[in-house]
């Protein structure tokens, strides 16, 4: 029997209104499969938003407020007050972009209340959610990447011109910044620090090739989307990474080399084993001189990449089948009551 979903959206990130546009279109593909909104405002109050007030505009308005606030509960979230509302997921869908979301903070929650859910577990965020950490993670695994140097306010890239700046912890294509002159550096170092006191610099490869592939782990398989190759100019920037993927219509699978296809399904199975076990990701890769590099790993990709999925319900409902459990630990004082009878 196929399970109902709970969709936890929001979130106190840059990225709280992608989040938001991510769950209506989950909410207008998924449908009724959907049972309960459940809405992080940016001072982390849950709230229980009705179906009928998934619109954008209501959260812009501050609606949200008015609906039934939630609490943290074993197995799930509660209402306070005479009258309590229980919400019991069958399974959850973190949905949450960025800080919350993808840095472990909501990980870390769910598992201690014992909600399952689908999204990266609290290991698998601390490695994708900070660049440098998902660039040391790869070298580790034998995954190609391009050169890169940790930038801090203390010094300067010393890779060669041009190069492109982007914050450490940071998604969407925030803050990114091309830099092809010396004079633009301090400038994209300004723009690029208001939102994280750690970047990465790299290489800029005019021309490069970007590709987007999807996938999970589910009962012993690996399940891909297609691969899509994002219409881009000089580079995939906010508006073209975001505001085009609450589309309705699927992506156009690239014209690729079968040894391609394999090398980047290849590296996404040594990125996500023993890793990003109960989450669906998104693995963007570059391709140069018919050489594949991983660029990042987004751990819940905008709107969890559907149009990439021939049957995203489906997808979903295999992964929901095959969540992670933790191990059980059994607490029986055996130890202090060895400890009472030697005494």
């Amino acid at each position: 029997m196929n399970p109902t979903f709970s969709l936890l959206f929001g979130g106190m990130s840059f990225e709280h209104e992608i989040s938001i546009i991510s769950a209506i279109t989950i909410k207008n593909i998924l449908k009724d499969h959907i049972k309960h909104f459940i809405f992080l405002d940016s001072s982390h109050h849950f709230y229980l938003i009705p179906s009928e007030l998934m619109r954008a505009d209501f959260f812009a308005q501050k609606g949200y407020k008015k609906c039934k606030k939630l609490d943290l509960c074993e197995n799930g979230f509660q209402s306070s007050g005479i009258f309590k509302t229980s919400i019991t997921p069958e399974c959850l869908i973190n949905l949450i972009h960025g800080a919350d979301g993808e840095d472990g903070s909501l990980a870390a929650l769910l598992d201690f209340y014992n909600i399952p859910f689908i999204g990266p577990r609290v290991e698998s965020c601390v490695l994708s959610f900070n660049k440098a950490h998902t660039k040391a993670l790869s070298k580790e695994r034998d995954i190609a990447i391009l050169d890169y140097e940790v930038i801090t306010r203390d010094n300067k890239p010393t890779l060669p011109l041009p190069l492109i700046l982007k914050p450490a912890c940071l998604g969407s294509s925030i803050g990114i910044s091309v830099i092809k002159e010396q004079k633009d550096l301090d400038y994209g170092l300004d723009c690029a620090f208001e939102y994280d006191d750690c970047l990465l610099a790299e290489p800029f490869i005019s021309g490069i090739k970007e590709y987007n592939l999807a996938g999970f782990k589910a009962n012993g398989e690996y399940h891909f989307s297609i691969i899509e190759e994002p219409q881009k100019t000089e580079m995939l920037d906010f508006d073209k990474k975001y505001l085009d993927f609450s589309r309705d219509t699927k992506a156009i699978e690239a014209n690729l080399t079968e040894e391609l296809k394999k090398t980047m399904q290849d590296y996404f199975k040594k990125i996500y084993e023993n890793t990003f076990e109960g989450a669906l990701i998104r693995c963007d890769f570059f391709v140069h001189k018919n050489k594949v590099y991983l660029n990042e790993i987004n751990p819940i990709p905008g709107s969890l990449a559907h149009y990439l999925f021939q049957d995203f319900q489906k997808c979903l409902n295999l992964l929901a089948s095959s969540l992670p459990k933790r191990r059980k630990i059994y607490v029986d004082y055996t130890y202090i009551n060895k400890i009472k009878k030697a005494k």
